[in-house]
């Protein structure tokens, strides 16, 4: 590689192409005025007008960003807790079956948690009237698969937290709930901000166990577009998957200038308190 340098441009080059280039073809096709998918004819919004007017499409991407948002919050409560006991307590009764548990949705394949899931509801349903398929059920589904992801994500920064800054806050006085609010979570929020964008979008991908957990109204977009693909190609399907590209890069967009700003600001309070470290380290010394 060092040789031939522009055969590694080359191969990133295609790498990147291979990963983007059909979404970029997606994108563009949703402005084609044919109705043929495949044939190009101009440049249009008309297909937008139409997706934007049609209200089974508008009820399914607002269903699937309220799961997605409540999937995620949860996914990364629940990761968190994990971690943390995963993390700081080396032994307790049980870790090793916890620990096997935490990793079974990452192994298991989704076709088969969905079946558990819908068994398990339908067993709940018949005995005690509830939980129907719908919101529900599906928050319960996506929140099953996701926080494991969020576990393993979170787990990975809180092992590189020092726990001496956690035991000298205890020193000071620092109550348990303090220690945890105060130090570690401002330490890993990177990392939790990290799992709940990735768990969102997870749950905005999934399709197999929102397949199986949703009810009558209460199909999310993927199951809609899913549906609406197999029955042929039109350019409306085509406007969908670009408005959620775009939906995924203005939060990507949002996301990384937040975490950008607080990395700033967490530098600059660093760089203040080093100063003023090192100012009444001087004063000391010209004191004694």
């Amino acid at each position: 590689m060092r040789r031939f340098p522009w055969l590694a441009t080359l191969w990133t080059v295609l790498v990147y192409g291979f990963l983007y280039l059909p979404i970029v073809v997606l994108v563009i096709y949703s402005f084609n005025d044919s109705r043929m998918v495949t044939v190009w004819g101009g440049w249009t919004l008309r297909w937008y007008a139409e997706a934007a007017a049609d209200q089974v499409v508008i009820d399914a991407l607002v269903l699937s960003l309220e799961i997605a948002v409540a999937t995620a919050t949860a996914s990364v409560v629940l990761g968190t807790c994990a971690a943390y006991a995963l993390t700081r307590y080396r032994r307790f009764p049980g870790k090793g079956l916890f620990t096997l548990l935490l990793n079974v949705p990452l192994v298991l394949p989704t076709v088969v948690l969905a079946m558990v899931l819908l068994l398990f509801f339908v067993s709940l349903e018949h005995v005690f009237g509830f939980p129907q398929k719908g919101f529900t059920t599906l928050f319960i589904g996506h929140t099953v698969m996701c926080v494991s992801y969020a576990a393993i994500t979170i787990m990975s920064r809180l092992r590189e937290v020092d726990p001496a800054l956690e035991e000298a806050a205890m020193d000071l006085g620092a109550r348990p709930s303090q220690v945890f609010f105060l130090v570690t979570l401002p330490a890993i929020f990177q990392a939790v901000a990290s799992a709940w964008l990735l768990t969102l979008s997870l749950s905005l991908d999934e399709v197999v166990i929102s397949a199986f957990l949703s009810g009558p109204g209460t199909s999310p977009l993927p199951v809609v577009i899913f549906s609406r693909a197999r029955l042929g190609l039109n350019p409306e399907i085509n406007v969908i998957g670009a408005v959620t590209v775009y939906l995924v890069l203005a939060g990507l967009l949002l996301a990384s200038v937040w975490m950008a700003r607080r990395a700033k600001q967490r530098a600059r309070e660093n760089a203040a308190l080093l100063r003023q470290a090192q100012v009444e380290a001087l004063t000391s010394s010209s004191a004694s």
